[in-house]
């Protein structure tokens, strides 16, 4: 007898960017091989084994956007100077003084969507920085390193406090970079960082507008990303910082009293980066192909090509693209894998990894054991990626040698050790 013919999981394919389902998998049996299913069993009639796979896009990566607006500052920079004036003294005395701490501590309200949440960031010299947003009992972390800034929030935050509350599913719980549309968190070593914050002092000029910050007289130095409160009094010392934003929001500042502790936070975070995902990057994942799937108990191998369809200019430099695959049978998740690769310069970067899981194994034993028609399917989520593995080897170098100059006592965390976030909705291995 000749082979069953494979059964298809459904009708044809439904559109691009909506979920459906691929082409099916190879039949039991296997060209030159006897499968169990096959063989004569008390004397009765043979029946045969069929396995069936299907293929699953989801379409989840898309652009995302965080409810706190960006508006310019009203003391943008004019052109026509022919000499660059000496910085005033105070401006050198207060540059001089943010330069020596190891660090700045800021405390603040932004509004995200049109609603308050309260803002904690320890930022070290360099423009390293650790912190939370928190409001009526829901918190995200955040952490900066190399000029980003990334956030990692559960879906009750993605749902409430971001514009996309429908993709919640695509960034909760795992390190996701924070876009542009924030400046004050975004741009945390730029606009706080006490380096940065010194070299926009010595552009000051000797006669800044002046008022009150919080009780105390100051000047107030005025930029495109954010105004500067500075002490008029000697020595000078950071007071406040109203970043460019929805409702401008003002940051008060004090000296870091505690920088170990500010790294015992900060390394364990920037060593957890790896696969966090790149919201400006989106694209449209193929349906996943099965390599070496059916009757191999060891592992189902899932190529899937991808598109960049957004930004539709060129590529990123260092575009990356990440890779969920997830195989189930009868509503059961099998197992789960992901990859990633940097994206070429057509767009379409190639994603396979291979399900290994013991529910697979199982599922696969039992199918031969069992004759008959036995289907599974893959699921593939395709996002941008912001921070390959391979970067956290040089983002951790940073945090150490800063640490070292100004926290010389510390010593890195057993915790901090290189690893890559898990892709949202992966189903650990049963």
């Amino acid at each position: 007898m000749s082979p069953l013919p494979p059964r298809p999981m459904g009708g044809p394919p439904p559109p691009p960017g909506q979920p459906g389902q691929g082409q099916p998998g190879q039949p039991f049996p296997m060209p030159g091989s006897r499968p169990p299913g096959d063989r004569q069993r008390n004397g009765g009639p043979r029946r045969r084994l069929l396995i069936v796979a299907g293929a699953v896009v989801v379409v989840t990566a898309a652009v995302v956007a965080f409810g706190v607006a960006a508006t310019g500052g009203d003391g943008a920079g004019k052109s026509g100077a022919t000499e660059t004036p000496a910085p005033p003294a105070w401006s050198r005395e207060a540059g001089r003084g943010l330069t020596s701490l190891p660090g700045v501590r800021y405390d603040g309200t932004v509004t995200m969507q049109g609603k308050p949440v309260r803002l904690r960031l320890k930022v070290t010299r360099s423009g390293l920085a650790t912190g939370t947003l928190a409001a009526n009992g829901v918190e995200a972390d955040l952490v900066a390193v190399e000029g980003s800034t990334y956030v990692k929030g559960g879906p009750v935050f993605w749902r409430t406090y971001t514009t996309e509350a429908a993709r919640a599913g695509s960034f909760a719980n795992r390190w996701t970079k924070v876009p542009a549309s924030f400046p004050g968190v975004a741009a945390v070593r730029d606009v706080l960082g006490p380096e940065a914050i010194a070299r926009t002092l010595a552009k000051a000029t000797r006669k800044p507008a002046t008022e009150n910050a919080g009780g105390t007289p100051a000047y107030r130095v005025k930029t495109p990303k954010a105004d500067y409160f500075v002490a008029k009094a000697a020595p000078h010392r950071l007071l406040q910082v109203r970043t460019a934003g929805h409702g401008d929001p003002l940051l008060t500042a004090v000296p870091l009293a505690d920088p170990e502790l500010a790294f015992k936070q900060l390394r364990p975070r920037v060593a957890a980066l790896g696969g966090a995902a790149d919201p400006s990057l989106r694209f449209q994942p193929g349906k996943p192909t099965f390599i070496n799937c059916n009757e191999n108990t060891s592992g189902c191998t899932l190529s899937v090509r991808a598109t960049l369809t957004v930004p539709e200019a060129t590529v990123p430099e260092g575009a990356r693209a990440s890779l969920l695959a997830t195989i189930t049978a009868a509503g059961r998740t099998l197992g789960s894998c992901t990859a990633s690769a940097g994206v070429p310069t057509d767009r379409r970067p190639t994603l396979r990894c291979t399900v290994e899981s013991r529910g697979w194994r199982t599922w696969m034993r039992a199918a031969q054991d069992d004759p008959g028609e036995h289907r599974y399917e893959a699921h593939a989520r395709v996002l941008g990626e912001a921070v390959a593995a391979a970067d956290l080897t040089r983002m951790l170098a940073l945090v150490d040698r800063e640490r070292a100059a100004v926290a010389p006592s510390g010593s890195p965390s057993p915790q901090g050790t290189a690893t890559t976030t898990a892709t949202p909705g992966a189903s650990p291995a049963p």
